[in-house]
């Protein structure tokens, strides 16, 4: 039988961690996303693998993702870029983060990439910075949806709610959206265009 533990860290102000509570992350918008990524591709996820690191107190599980670079869209990841995360499942043992994004092998995405290596969850807005590609049934095109797989329609919408307010994981109410998924064509045109504003 697999043993789990919570992980009762605090990492930054924009997380909350403590018995039976999940993380807290406010979401971040397009324009957070795009600038506070120091590398943005896609890629496909080709390993997975789980180890144990630190001693006593301070052991814990972290695992090291690693991904086909297929498009590089800011930042220089290389051929492949692997990516450090906080927890795993090392034999019987498992450790947890609540809301972080779990990968495995052929997972096709676009990724916003920050302080890989010593930031715990490396990317921005920890959930947030996952855009998960998924073709679609109907058209054929390969579109672009959340980590939770709700679709993506208006990257000026993203880290809002219906009535253009912040949103954080934890709202009680799930966001809905009858809007097509944007294509990840134009999903990386607009990302493109954010950096080619940002750096004016």
């Amino acid at each position: 039988m697999k043993t789990r533990h919570s992980l009762l860290l605090a990492f930054s102000t924009l997380l909350a961690f403590s018995a039976g509570q999940a993380t807290t992350v406010i979401a971040p918008g397009f324009d957070q996303l795009v600038g506070d990524a120091e590398v943005i591709f896609q890629g496909t996820v080709t390993d997975v693998q789980s180890q144990w690191a630190g001693e006593g107190a301070q052991r814990h599980i972290v695992s090291y993702v690693t991904f086909q670079v297929e498009e590089t869209l800011k930042g220089d990841p290389g051929a492949t870029y692997t990516m450090r995360m906080l927890g795993g499942t090392v034999g019987d043992e498992t450790m947890e983060i609540s809301d972080s994004p779990k990968f495995a092998r052929g997972d096709r995405d676009i990724l916003f990439v920050e302080n890989n290596g010593t930031q715990f969850i490396p990317l921005v807005g920890i959930m947030y910075g996952r855009f998960r590609l998924q073709q679609d049934q109907q058209s054929g095109a390969q579109v672009v949806l959340s980590n939770e797989r709700h679709p993506v329609s208006d990257v000026n919408r993203l880290g809002r709610d219906e009535n253009g307010n912040r949103f954080t994981n934890d709202h009680s109410t799930p966001r809905t959206n009858s809007a097509a998924a944007l294509s990840a064509d134009d999903f990386k045109a607009a990302v493109r265009a954010k950096l080619s504003e940002q750096t004016r």
